[in-house]
């Protein structure tokens, strides 16, 4: 029986820490589905077409070169309503630091009421990302900085795009 795990987020944009977790994933599930949340209340740096694109580009070889299968999908609901849409039955979440678990662990709570076949797996973060947030990475694309050590060569082009005009 294939394992479908769904790891949700805004990946605006997606940084080296989103692929972290998506490689990470690949190992625990035959298919990773990514979910890109759109919240009507928010406005993004970059359209839902836009990130679904980027994700399917860097995440699509890594899985590949796993054996695995990857998807993109946008969802404005519940994540374990996405999760369980998906056939998922991993809910994978990324921990940067112990702000992340708190959070994540009363998440993880709640999303085992709403949905209890979907089981939530915490992945930390690597060394090498932990301090990486599409927040600050938005701030310092935004302000001229060089973004290169956290986001993907395709990303940080982007960015420096989005931001040139």
């Amino acid at each position: 029986m294939a394992r479908t795990a769904f790891y949700a987020g805004s990946f605006d944009p997606v940084t080296n820490g989103h692929l972290d977790v998506v490689a990470r994933s690949l190992g625990l599930a035959d298919r990773v589905v990514v979910g890109v949340g759109a919240h009507p209340g928010k406005t993004p740096l970059f359209s839902a077409t836009e990130r679904l694109d980027l994700l399917r580009e860097l995440c699509g070889p890594l899985a590949r070169a796993n054996g695995a299968s990857f998807e993109a999908v946008v969802f404005d609901g519940l994540v374990v309503e996405a999760a369980k849409s998906a056939g998922a039955t991993l809910l994978i979440r990324g921990l940067r630091d112990g702000t992340d678990f708190d959070y994540e662990m009363q998440m993880a709570g709640m999303n085992g009421e709403l949905a209890p076949a979907v089981q939530t797996v915490f992945l930390p973060a690597s060394p090498a990302t932990r301090h990486v947030t599409a927040t600050l990475v938005r701030q310092i694309a935004a302000m001229g900085g060089d973004v290169s050590s956290f986001v993907p060569p395709l990303v940080a082009e982007r960015l420096a795009q989005r931001f040139k005009a």
